[in-house]
């Protein structure tokens, strides 16, 4: 069988076009949050409007058992180094008020 430089060209750019996909492995979802605020999140007191405040405005919205539920992430994916998430789920009564909240990352503090 013979190869033509056409041929050639198209494995070239596959091949190109494979490694900078493979170089640049990772994807990043949702949006960051100051999550040294989280400590000032205070159940039965803090507002939507506290929270808004706090951490800007919500990456998704909403219902967890008929209550609204806003939620900050922030998700970065690598092909080849480690992967860093963190989330905080936020849920308030029909008066607006937090009745619990969930915080999680996979940072760990030294």
């Amino acid at each position: 069988m013979k190869t033509t430089s056409g041929d050639l060209s198209r494995v070239l750019l596959l091949a190109t076009a494979f490694c900078l996909l493979a170089l640049s492995g990772c994807a990043t979802v949702g949006h960051d949050f100051p999550s040294s605020f989280v400590t000032q999140i205070d159940i039965g007191k803090t507002t939507q409007t506290d929270i808004r405040t706090m951490f800007g405005p919500p990456w998704r919205v909403g219902l967890d058992n008929g209550r609204k539920t806003w939620t900050y992430g922030l998700y970065h994916y690598s092909l080849f180094g480690k992967d860093s998430t963190k989330d905080l789920v936020v849920r308030f009564d029909d008066k607006g008020v937090v009745t619990s909240f969930t915080y999680n990352t996979t940072k760990h503090k030294e």
